[in-house]
C-alpha cells in the first residue's frame, strides 16, 4: 500500500517529484501560495505522473491562513476550496514533507538585510507547518531548509530551539544533533551541486522514537557516494548557445545541429561587456591560467570593467571538473555567479541547464516568466536527493530497516561539508 504524503510549502513540486519517482507514494494534496510555482506543479503532475487535476487537490493558497486551509476557503486572490480535511477524507495522513520559504534563515539574505532578517514573517513560518502536523498526526514528517536555520537567531532566540520546542508540545521528537546529523550535502547523493540542507526527521514521541531518527540518519549517511557529483552531466548534451552580434533582439543564438531543443532552454539577454567578461573568465579556467579566481582579482575585475565598488565578488564559472555552487532563487534576478564552463558560449545558464544542476528532468516543463522559473527552481528541492529521502523513509515506515553505515564514506562527507 503507498504511503499517503501532504506536501507543504510544495513549490514547483522538487520534493513531490522525488517522492513519486520511487512509486511508494500517493499525493493526498500539496500547497503552495505562488501561482507560477502551483501551475508547474499541476501541469507536471497531471502530465507526467498522470494525476486527476479535477480532485482539486492541489492548492493555491495561504499556509499561514491554516484554519482555512483546513476547512475551506473562498477567497478573492486565491480563489476556492473545500479545504484539506474534505479532500482528504477518511485517508490516513501517513507523512508530511516541505520546507518554510529559506530566504528568512539563509546566511547570505541575512548579510544583505540591513536587519539581519530578523523582522521578517517568514521566520515563523513554520509554524503552520507544526500546526498542520498536530492536526493530522502522521506518522512522520519531512522538514527540509537551508543551513543558516542552525544559526539562525530572530529576537535573539535561536530558531532551532523554537523549531524543537514547537514540534515537542504537540508529542514529535527530533534529533537533539541538528547540525551532526541533519546537515547533507545534495552533491553526495546524485545532485551535481555543492548545495547543503537541512533534514528534519520527526516522528511521535514513545519508547521507539529516537531509535527511529538515528536510523533515518544513519540510514542517509550510509547512502552517501565517496565522491561529490561534478556539473559536467548536466551541460552534456543539449544544443550549444553561441553570441549572435547580428541580432539586434536577443545576444545569443541556439544552435541546434539536429538536437531537438529542450523546454526552457532559451538564452538570457547579455550585454556585449558582459559577453566579455564571461569569456575572459570561462577561458582563464580552461586555460589553466587561474588569473581570476581569487575574491580579490575579481572584484577589481568588475571595478575595471563596470567603474563601480563591490564588497563582493560579482562572477563565478561553473566548473566541470566540480559540483556547481548552490543554485539560489537570485537567479532570477541575474545569472553573473552562474557562467557556462564553455568560452565559446560566453553566457549565463539557462533555466533548462539550472533544472539540470537540481536534477529535474528533462521532460519537467516549468511554467511563468523566466523569472519565475530561474526561482522556482532554486527554491526547490532536488528531486534525486529528495528519492533517496522516500526510499529511506519508506523503509522506515514499512519496517524495512538495514542501516549500517559506512564509516569511510561518511567520514568524507563529513570533512567536505566542514
Amino acid at each position: 500500500m503507498k504511503i499517503n504524503v501532504i506536501d507543504l510549502f510544495a513549490g514547483c513540486g522538487g520534493l513531490t517529484d522525488g517522492f513519486l519517482q520511487t512509486g511508494k507514494y500517493n499525493t493526498l494534496a500539496a500547497v503552495d501560495w505562488e501561482f507560477p510555482t502551483v501551475a508547474t506543479l499541476k501541469n507536471r503532475l497531471e502530465n507526467k505522473w498522470k494525476y486527476d487535476l479535477n480532485k482539486n487537490n492541489i492548492l493555491h493558497f495561504d499556509i499561514q491562513r491554516t484554519e482555512e486551509l483546513i476547512n475551506g476557503f473562498n477567497d478573492s486572490v486565491y480563489g476556492s476550496s473545500v479545504g484539506l480535511d474534505e479532500l482528504i477524507g477518511t485517508n490516513q495522513v501517513d507523512l508530511i514533507v516541505g520546507g518554510p520559504p529559506c530566504q528568512a534563515y539563509s546566511i547570505a539574505g541575512r548579510v544583505r538585510d540591513e536587519n539581519g532578517m530578523q523582522d521578517d514573517y517568514r521566520n515563523f513560518l513554520f509554524e503552520s507547518y507544526v500546526k498542520l502536523v498536530n492536526h493530522y498526526q502522521p506518522k512522520a514528517f519531512v522538514f527540509e531548509n537551508v543551513e543558516g536555520i542552525l544559526s539562525a537567531k530572530p529576537g535573539g532566540i535561536s530558531i532551532v530551539k523554537r523549531i524543537r520546542k514547537a514540534f515537542n508540545e504537540i508529542g514529535y521528537e527530533i534529533t537533539d544533533n541538528l547540525r551532526g546529523n541533519a546537515l547533507f550535502d545534495t552533491s553526495f547523493y546524485n545532485v551535481p551541486q555543492k548545495r547543503k540542507r537541512v533534514i528534519i526527521f520527526g516522528v511521535p514521541k514513545n519508547k521507539e522514537s529516537k531509535s527511529k531518527i538515528n536510523s533515518f540518519y544513519s540510514m542517509m549517511k550510509s547512502k552517501a557516494s565517496a565522491e561529490p557529483l561534478n556539473s559536467k552531466t548536466a551541460f552534456e548534451y543539449l544544443p550549444k548557445i553561441f553570441p549572435d552580434s547580428k541580432n539586434p533582439n536577443h545576444s545569443h543564438t541556439v544552435k541546434l545541429n539536429g538536437v531537438p531543443l529542450p523546454k526552457n532552454h532559451e538564452p538570457r539577454m547579455h550585454s556585449e561587456r558582459d559577453i566579455e567578461i564571461f569569456k575572459l573568465l570561462a577561458e582563464d579556467i580552461k586555460s589553466g591560467r587561474e588569473m581570476y579566481t581569487s575574491s580579490k582579482a575579481l572584484i577589481e575585475l568588475y571595478k575595471q570593467k563596470t567603474g563601480k565598488d563591490s564588497n563582493f565578488h560579482k562572477y563565478h564559472v561553473i566548473r566541470e571538473d566540480k559540483p556547481s555552487n548552490t543554485i539560489p532563487a537570485h537567479l532570477y534576478k541575474d545569472g553573473l555567479r552562474h557562467i557556462h564552463p564553455d568560452p565559446s558560449q560566453a553566457r549565463s545558464i539557462t533555466v533548462r541547464e539550472a533544472a539540470r544542476l537540481q536534477t529535474f528532468d528533462d521532460d519537467f516543463e516549468f511554467l511563468g516568466s523566466r523569472g519565475d522559473q530561474y526561482k522556482m527552481i532554486g527554491n526547490a528541492v532536488p528531486p534525486a536527493f529528495s528519492k533517496i529521502i522516500a526510499e529511506t523513509v519508506s523503509e522506515l515506515l514499512n519496517g524495512n530497516v538495514n542501516a549500517e553505515i559506512n564509516t569511510g564514506i561518511f567520514k568524507q562527507q563529513e570533512e567536505y561539508i566542514s
